[in-house]
């Protein structure tokens, strides 16, 4: 049983848990609930033709939210984004997409036969950088064929773009704007509402399970544009499996019971906690990202102070914390009320001890990012019979898929690119193979 030990093994270590889900096996879902384990029954409902009390949680859920619909997905936030991106898709086949985008919505844009219309992040040259609105605005004018606009918001470091900004340039052009909320959906309980659909957005993806108590998997499409309400379900159901699990169904329930009766409450508490932690790491020097950002999640660029993200994920290890994501300059720690008072000790105490290791990193000067020239549509390049080569050899070759150097950063190739640089990348390349 490798998979069942390994589980067991990690939990015996007792790390404070600064990852996803948010739940943090805190005990905040009921462990019953893996006993209803079920399926569509003529009193259980069914997701996909949903009539019965699966209908009655998501209308529970849109009032919430503030939507006009919300489906609820055990496929997590990517079968939501492809959904989202093939209810936009009934008016073109054009999308601008900020740069950050994530795996899922390139797939869904390959299998639609949807061509991307790129718009750069800006960047401090520390993290990923947030979507202008000026700079949706020129493509808006430049483009009067997409069937919509997609950004990620936050992105994975946290930082959020402004969505008012951007949801009104789109609303100008009379396009909608579909966010990747991935890892907002909390920004609904903070003392300020900032999540997208209330600042404008038509759509938004939302990964509750990242930052809400709910089985990993559990995720929302959030609809606020009427357009899109009529055939959510067929547009879901093309990519979903026919089977979904009813336990992170029922959690989504759960949470949305626990958002009514006290949770909203629990994550305002919170925002206090996690700035102190946030000043901390700024008056030892640590960088973190500029300008508006997520109030619950901690960003530092340990490469700031001459620690490699690496040596920096090995050391919180050895104190007990286990961040969400460590690349090879940063650290990302995502908070939620499941963490405990001896969480947030060791995660302050572990960050003023960083300063102490020895300096093994020295930052790169940030280039200018430029985009590759086009070869072929995204679906041709994927879809392609492909091959994979040695980073070196793949220059002037054709991207077969997307190549990024780490998981939440900017893609250095989209497929159908033409490879002009391997610098940054060092594995092998899946390129199209030459005829």
């Amino acid at each position: 049983m490798p998979l069942y030990n390994a589980l067991l093994e990690h939990q015996k270590l007792c790390r404070s848990s600064f990852h996803t889900p948010g739940h943090k096996s805190s005990g905040i879902i009921d462990p019953e609930l893996l006993k209803l384990d079920l399926t569509e029954l003529p009193d259980t409902d069914a997701l996909f033709e949903a009539s019965g009390a699966i209908l009655k949680c998501e209308k529970n859920l849109a009032e919430i939210f503030g939507a006009e619909r919300t489906l609820i997905s055990a496929g997590g936030c990517s079968l939501a984004i492809m959904a989202m991106i093939r209810l936009a898709a009934q008016n073109g086949s054009k999308l601008i997409c900020g740069r950050n985008i994530h795996r899922s919505a390139v797939n869904a844009m390959a299998l639609l036969g949807i061509d991307p219309i790129w718009v750069l992040p800006k960047s401090d040259g520390y993290f990923t950088g947030r979507i202008d609105a000026d700079d949706i605005r020129k493509a808006l004018s430049e483009n009067n064929d997409v069937c919509g606009c997609y950004i990620t918001s936050p992105t994975y470091y946290g930082e959020i773009s402004d969505i008012e900004s951007i949801s009104k340039a789109c609303r100008e052009y009379d396009v909608p704007l579909l966010v990747d909320n991935a890892h907002g959906s909390h920004f609904k309980l903070l003392k300020r509402d900032i999540h997208p659909l209330t600042l404008g957005a038509s759509m938004t993806a939302c990964s509750i399970h990242k930052t809400l108590p709910v089985l990993t998997g559990g995720a929302l499409l959030n609809i606020a544009d009427s357009r899109f309400t009529d055939g959510a379900k067929e547009a879901m159901s093309l990519f979903a499996s026919t089977s979904p699990s009813y336990p992170i169904m029922a959690s989504i329930d759960l949470c949305a019971n626990y958002i009514r009766h006290g949770g909203t409450d629990e994550y305002r508490q919170l925002e206090p906690i996690v700035a102190n932690i946030k000043n901390t790491a700024s008056e030892l020097g640590i960088v973190q990202p500029e300008g508006f950002c997520d109030p619950l999640r901690v960003s530092v660029s340990t490469s700031s102070i001459g620690i490699s993200g690496e040596a920096a994920g090995e050391f919180f290890r050895s104190r007990g914390v286990e961040p969400e994501m460590t690349d090879s300059e940063n650290a990302v720690f995502i908070c939620t009320p499941f963490n405990t008072a001896e969480d947030f000790y060791r995660l302050k105490n572990s960050i003023i001890s960083l300063g102490g290791l020895e300096k093994d990193y020295i930052r790169k000067k940030s280039g200018t990012i430029s985009l590759p020239q086009i070869a072929m549509p995204i679906r041709d390049a994927l879809l392609s019979k492909s091959e994979f080569v040695p980073a070196d050899k793949a220059v002037g070759r054709i991207a077969a898929d997307t190549a990024c150097p780490c998981p939440p950063g900017i893609p250095v190739y989209m497929p159908g690119e033409i490879i002009e640089d391997t610098a940054e990348l060092n594995d092998a390349v899946k390129v199209v193979a030459v005829q």
